[in-house]
């Protein structure tokens, strides 16, 4: 059986671990827990109206949710991890005009949207209490993702299925035809590595001699617990504004900011509260819900130059593969992105090819030209791999 590691918990990590073949390989995922972005999401999925010039980007956005009723069944998501209750969108009427027109034109090739519905006052606030009374636009078929809740339900699973889990940083080294992976002065050689820490994935290929294009992003959201009968109420798209997520007993999310400059920063801000709150009381028709007791959830995630992800095998080591970039889609990419890779792994017959949902990867890695410094730092990790297990042995 081959050893496989996989290197960061959040949203495709954990997707990953639960689809590679166990039968195939003996699973080790490592991650400190620290600035995780799928911990501190609630996720609106309902990608089909999304006007991304990236036509690539909103292409997985789409085939994630097709093939997310699949991955509902596989693990058994309960409705506080995932549940399918609409999407609402405010606009001004005539973008609400030209929104529908263009929802009607791509559920064509995209059925899971559901019903299509224009929406008078009266029924978008019976919909949505909480709103002043003005015309919407309604999707049947969108849902809301809680990314604590499923990566806590993933664990489960995985942890059954014989995953073994590491709360501890890690570094990696090239071994000849294997991979090093370095935890808390352990050094454990696999067969595959997968690499999904996020912004941390710069730092990790820096060590095999690979700039990549990735870059920190500070989010942050505010968890409502209310009195309000949230369980009908669908996920709310307002323009220029914090998007409203409900879920079950009352719970409300605000969110999300993007902070490109604040990094790794995990503080709270009185900033990111102003700005959530102040954005969405202009829909309101009153604003009792700020007033109920709230915290923050804040996470770093990654983004590339083009604000697009990018995934797949290294170009020079078909047994490393990496993604990253996911920015704010990470909780509609995520998973879909995750399963591509497993089936990477899983059916290595079949060759690779993600020409339909990205550019080409080289567009955001640069390989240093530096072979004998590669080839003699191998060989120096090679030789004191040797002698380690020499040692151990007498």
């Amino acid at each position: 059986m081959k050893k496989i590691a996989i290197i960061g918990g959040g949203i495709i990590g954990m997707t990953l671990a639960n689809y590679l073949d166990t039968d195939k390989f003996d699973i080790s995922l490592f991650d400190d827990e620290k600035n995780q972005a799928t911990k501190a999401s609630a996720g609106i999925i309902s990608p089909w109206l999304s006007k991304r010039r990236n036509k690539k980007m909103v292409s997985i956005g789409k085939r994630w949710c097709s093939f997310f009723e699949k991955m509902k069944n596989d693990f058994e998501l309960t409705e506080d991890v995932y549940e399918k209750c609409g999407t609402l969108f405010l606009r001004q009427k005539s973008d609400l005009i030209e929104l529908e027109k263009l929802a009607i034109e791509r559920k064509k090739e995209a059925p899971e949207m559901g019903e299509i519905k224009r929406l008078s006052e009266e029924e978008t606030v019976a919909l949505f209490p909480l709103l002043k009374p003005r015309e919407s636009l309604y999707l049947s078929g969108g849902a809301r993702l809680d990314g604590k809740a499923y990566l806590s339900s993933l664990k489960k699973r995985a942890q059954k299925r014989g995953v073994k889990f590491y709360s501890e940083r890690a570094a990696i080294a090239r071994a000849l035809d294997k991979w090093q992976v370095i935890h808390e002065g352990v050094t454990e050689v696999v067969d595959d590595l997968v690499l999904c820490p996020g912004p941390a994935l710069k730092e990790l290929l820096e060590s095999i001699g690979t700039q990549v294009d990735v870059k920190p992003q500070k989010g942050q959201l505010l968890s409502f617990q209310t009195d309000f009968e949230t369980k009908k109420w669908p996920v709310l798209f307002l323009e220029g504004a914090a998007d409203i997520i409900p879920f079950q007993n009352g719970q409300v999310l605000l969110g999300a900011t993007h902070e490109n400059e604040e990094g790794w920063d995990l503080s709270e801000s009185q900033e990111a509260f102003e700005s959530l709150t102040e954005g969405v009381k202009a829909y309101l028709s009153n604003t009792k819900l700020i007033d109920f007791p709230y915290h923050y959830r804040v996470g770093t995630r990654a983004y590339s130059s083009d604000f697009s992800p990018f995934f797949g095998p290294h170009p020079d080591f078909s047994s490393l593969a990496f993604a990253s970039a996911l920015g704010s889609s990470g909780l509609t990419t995520g998973p879909y992105i995750a399963y591509l890779l497993a089936q990477y792994f899983n059916h290595p017959e079949i060759s690779w090819d993600s020409s339909n949902y990205q550019k080409d990867i080289k567009n955001y890695i640069n390989i240093e030209k530096r072979a004998i410094k590669r080839l003699i730092i191998t060989l120096k990790n090679y030789v004191n791999h040797q002698k380690k297990n020499f040692w151990c042995f007498t």
